[in-house]
């Protein structure tokens, strides 16, 4: 299963307390195509029908099918930049 650092919990808990976002927001990663994987982020107010739920000390990640089988053996870290940008990363489980 998807673990997430604690900066990446940190980001995701911050993102998902914005303002205007419900209390069950969240992250939610899908995938653009099983051929040729390409992930696209974004802010949820709730999964979809079907998403895996990934929930890890008050972060909330919503994944679509193929994005929950892309990523079970993955980390996922974030940071934020200097100009206030929000990057991704992912690395492989030990």
């Amino acid at each position: 299963m998807l673990f997430l650092t604690e900066n990446a919990q940190s980001i995701v808990t911050d993102l998902a307390a914005q303002p205007g976002q419900p209390g069950a927001a969240g992250l939610r990663i899908v995938s653009e195509s099983e051929v040729e994987p390409a992930l696209l982020v974004s802010t949820a107010a709730a999964p979809e029908p079907g998403d895996v739920t990934v929930e890890q000390d008050g972060a909330t990640v919503y994944l679509d099918q193929t994005a929950a089988l892309l990523l079970d053996d993955k980390i996922l870290d974030a940071a934020v930049d200097p100009d206030g940008k929000v990057e991704f990363a992912l690395a492989v489980q030990p």
